[in-house]
């Protein structure tokens, strides 16, 4: 596996603005998903699964009903790396 860096806070606040939607906070990047029910939350969850286990880069998130909260950082640099950035996109395409 590739060294990740650890971005930096100006690197971040450029990079918060190609992903609408997401927030930082806590070291995270983090983003509420609203679905009609809990079969599509629940199928917008197995689709960032099978992306998130491709990029061997795994999101904390919750599932309540028709809302799903996201919450990505690298733990290993302590941070963020372009892999949550990517992987945020991801789930932002997915979302549609």
């Amino acid at each position: 596996m590739a060294v990740r860096r650890k971005l930096n806070d100006d690197e971040i606040r450029t990079r918060l603005g190609e992903i609408p939607g997401w927030c930082f906070g806590n070291g995270r990047l983090r983003r509420e998903f609203r679905f009609t029910d809990f079969n599509a939350a629940f199928g917008f969850l197995t689709r960032v699964a099978l992306v998130a286990e491709r990029m061997d880069h795994h999101p904390e998130w919750s599932n309540v009903y028709n809302r799903v909260t996201i919450e990505l950082a690298t733990h290993d640099v302590g941070g963020l790396t372009e892999l949550d950035f990517e992987l945020a996109s991801a789930i932002s395409r997915i979302h549609g």
